[in-house]
């Protein structure tokens, strides 16, 4: 019963938060494993004690481990970006084969920018720059007229424009 904005005979129940850590170490953001908290992220930070991809990788404390993960997620942008790019299928191909190898271009390029979006969910600032870079980097070599030497005015590519935001 509400007797001026107290509640008054009725058991509150503790917080989301401390309900869900409980000895099991789930949810509430927060995640027990060997005596040590490792947060879940929601917002941005920067650091190299963080988790991109895989459950403990790079894993904590390792800076090199940390390197190596965002290295990773550098290449798959640019190999995104190269694979928006490519211009491998020949005018004259029969329309399965070109059509196959298209389809497995596009599944392998959606693949790769979802496991990039994936590597920025972590919330990692890092994560996040190399992205970028990643993907610039991709486009100033294989979508801008820096490096662009021939004239693709009458060829198209072999894969549409990227759709999505990722």
């Amino acid at each position: 019963m509400n007797n001026g904005g107290h509640m008054q005979g009725m058991a509150m129940a503790p917080p989301p938060s401390a309900a869900m850590n409980n000895a099991t170490g789930g949810g509430g953001g927060m995640m027990m494993k060997n005596h040590r908290h490792m947060m879940m992220h929601m917002t941005f930070f920067w650091g190299k004690n963080t988790e991109i991809l895989f459950s403990n990788w790079p894993g904590y404390d390792n800076l090199g481990m940390y390197v190596l993960a965002l290295f990773v997620v550098f290449f798959m942008a640019v190999l995104v970006e190269f694979l928006s790019h490519s211009n491998y299928i020949k005018e004259n191909a029969d329309h399965v084969s070109a059509g196959l190898i298209q389809t497995t271009l596009y599944g392998l390029r959606i693949g790769l920018a979802y496991v990039v979006m994936l590597a920025v969910m972590s919330f990692n600032g890092g994560a996040f720059l190399v992205a970028i870079f990643g993907h610039m980097l991709g486009f100033l070599v294989f979508g801008s007229r820096v490096f662009n030497k021939s004239s693709n005015e009458g060829k198209t590519m072999d894969l549409p424009p990227m759709s999505c935001s990722c």
